[in-house]
């Protein structure tokens, strides 16, 4: 019998909660309620129908190319194994500019890559908008040469927000990298031995959508 666990590494997206500040909040709410939908059923038989409108930006998502360039490839045309059971690491962050030292003696190529920095304790909090943790660009630089299949992280953005080029994204998206970004519970992780997914909707034109993110540990 496997002995394998699951662990969730996703936020749960509810209605009005702010991802990222200055963003639309998702509002969730019912397209046909269960009392409408009985005139339409036979009795005793009632459906839920709902519906949810936001940003692209919510929850814990992946980043495609095309969120940086318009000629990258867009969510339908990631290929799944750039999403799902990847062999991956979690590596802790140290301060808030987190350099390539971080990775030193890892062994990354064909991985997902997790930076935990334990910022998702502030998750709901406006705290989680403020002094958040972020890859520096020659990180993001060394994890493109050594091979990284996937990089994820668990705070409010991989990049520095004050910096509008955003080196992280632009280094990682060029070289067809996803991004996964406000991950949680990776504390719950260990260090290597285990299997990544984030597989987002399959939806062509978007860059961006929120993902169900978890593990797979033997």
């Amino acid at each position: 019998m496997s002995r394998a666990r699951l662990v969730d590494l996703s936020h749960a997206v509810e209605h009005g909660m702010v991802t990222y500040r200055g963003l639309p909040a998702p509002l969730i709410c019912d397209f046909l309620s269960r009392e409408a939908s009985r005139a339409r059923y036979a009795p005793g038989t009632e459906f839920h129908i709902g519906r949810i409108d936001m940003v692209a930006n919510t929850g814990t998502y992946v980043d495609a190319p095309f969120h940086r360039y318009s000629g990258g490839r867009d969510l339908a045309q990631l290929p799944l194994e750039s999403l799902a059971h990847l062999e991956a690491v979690v590596v802790k962050g140290q301060g808030r500019a987190i350099g390539r030292e971080v990775f030193d003696g890892v062994e990354i190529r064909g991985k997902a890559v997790l930076v935990e920095t334990g910022w998702d304790r502030h998750w709901r909090t406006d705290a989680y908008f403020e002094g958040h943790p972020f890859l520096r660009r020659e990180a993001a630089q060394w994890l493109v040469d050594a091979g990284a299949a996937l990089v994820g992280i668990d705070s409010y953005n991989i990049d520095d927000t004050a910096d509008g080029a955003r080196p992280v994204h632009s280094t990682l998206l060029a070289a067809e990298i996803p991004i996964c970004e406000h991950l949680s519970n990776l504390g719950a992780l260990p260090g290597s031995g285990f299997r990544f997914s984030a597989v987002p909707v399959k939806v062509a034109g978007l860059g961006t959508f929120p993902v169900r993110a978890f593990a797979v540990v033997e």
